[in-house]
């Protein structure tokens, strides 16, 4: 366990806004390196998901506990939104895909306690005039061009100004014939009122400044929203200083970068400060990289001894779920620690994305994420109608 002398030297570090002398001071003193864990599948959570009937596939898992309280665990009195980026709803019989499925781009479900019950989890999505299934959230911005979508990053309940937010990347296919041709256009904030239920009818879309486009000397594109670190005591963080901490990944490189903004200004941009290795920086451009080969959903959470834990895909798209150790919710962080090897079972597989849900978790473990799908998904999914989503695994602290 951690002394609590390292505690005290991250809880100062963060008061004083992690300045370049705190930060030398936190590398020298926290082991960015160790780690006493164990990793198992978790098999009553993964099973949650594979469903025969209406909704029955997703990526892009995230846990938005009602409460705020990201950091407090799962409680018998807990209740998270799960949002997911493509969709399936249809029907499997005798384990054949029926006729008629279709993907809308995002969906939710509600899911209510602190245990994987089938009978406690509940499944949304939009529909058109004539019932057929459709996304939630369609981009409606002024930017908007015909046939962009929304894929989601995470998203928070925000206690101060009572609303939950949501990230979206609207995506744009340049060409119809190609189902990767598809590009990351804009970063949209999603606000959905106290209250608001599906459809979300009432929900606004906000364009925000917080996406990159491509450099003129590389490939530098990219966005916040990938994970999201509530650092308040309200949602249970342990050393608190107020903040929202938005990470972002930019580059071919799955380059970590990192923003914060008080709770009360989350809409203001302007109050967005961006970290450039030595203070807060109003100028997005100037932030660094905190490390590299992150996944594009990722996550950043508190440990039991007081360091964080930065869980992602390793490479981004790869069979190796991962973490790095960092002192701060802004690192440094330590070396790349494999943990679990998915082993898929086709060539056309592929595994990706993987985040940890400290709001599903136990005491003494962090429930993670990753996601399997096809480079051939049409043809593949009707030869196995449920290789399409979330798998979950227990990582426990000893």
């Amino acid at each position: 366990m951690k002394k609590l002398s390292h505690i005290l030297a991250i809880a100062s570090a963060l008061s004083f806004g992690l300045c370049a002398a705190t930060m030398a001071q936190t590398k020298d003193t926290v082991d960015l390196e160790h780690l006493n864990y164990t990793v198992e599948e978790a098999p009553e959570w993964t099973n949650l998901f594979i469903r025969t009937s209406g909704w029955f596939g997703a990526d892009g898992i995230y846990a938005l506990p009602a409460d705020g309280a990201r950091s407090k665990g799962a409680r018998p009195s807990s209740k998270n939104m799960f949002i997911f980026s493509d969709s399936m709803i249809g029907e499997i019989k005798d384990g054949q895909l029926q006729p008629g499925y279709t993907m809308p781009h995002n969906s939710v479900a509600y899911l209510k306690g602190d245990a994987p019950k089938a009978d406690a989890i509940n499944f949304h999505w939009a529909q058109t005039s004539d019932g057929k299934p459709q996304s939630l959230f369609v981009p409606s911005t002024p930017s908007t061009q015909k046939g962009d979508y929304y894929w989601l990053g995470d998203g928070f309940v925000n206690t101060v100004l009572h609303k939950t937010y949501i990230f979206a990347y609207r995506m744009h296919n340049m060409s119809t014939k190609d189902d990767w041709s598809f590009k990351e256009m804009e970063t949209i904030l999603i606000v959905l009122p106290k209250g608001s239920k599906p459809p979300f009818t009432d929900q606004q879309q906000i364009e925000t400044p917080l996406h990159y486009q491509n450099g003129k000397a590389d490939n530098s594109s990219g966005g916040f929203g990938a994970g999201i670190f509530v650092n308040t005591k309200k949602a249970g963080a342990p050393l608190p200083d107020g903040y929202v901490y938005v990470y972002g990944v930019r580059g071919r490189g799955g380059n970590l970068i990192v923003s914060r903004v008080l709770p009360k200004d989350f809409e203001d941009f302007g109050a967005w400060r961006f970290w450039d290795g030595k203070t807060w920086n109003a100028d997005k451009e100037q932030a660094i990289y905190l490390t590299n080969g992150v996944s594009n959903e990722l996550s950043v959470s508190p440990l039991p001894d007081g360091r964080y834990i930065l869980v992602f895909q390793l490479g981004g798209m790869g069979a190796d779920v991962a973490f790095r150790i960092g002192a701060s919710p802004i690192g440094p962080f330590g070396s790349v620690h494999k943990i679990y090897h998915a082993t898929v079972t086709n060539k056309d597989y592929f595994t990706y994305n993987a985040k940890a849900h400290p709001s599903l978790s136990k005491p003494g473990e962090l429930l993670i994420t990753y996601n399997q799908n096809s480079f051939n998904f049409w043809k593949q999914l009707p030869l196995n109608p449920h290789l399409y989503h979330p798998y979950f695994l227990r990582l426990k602290f000893e």
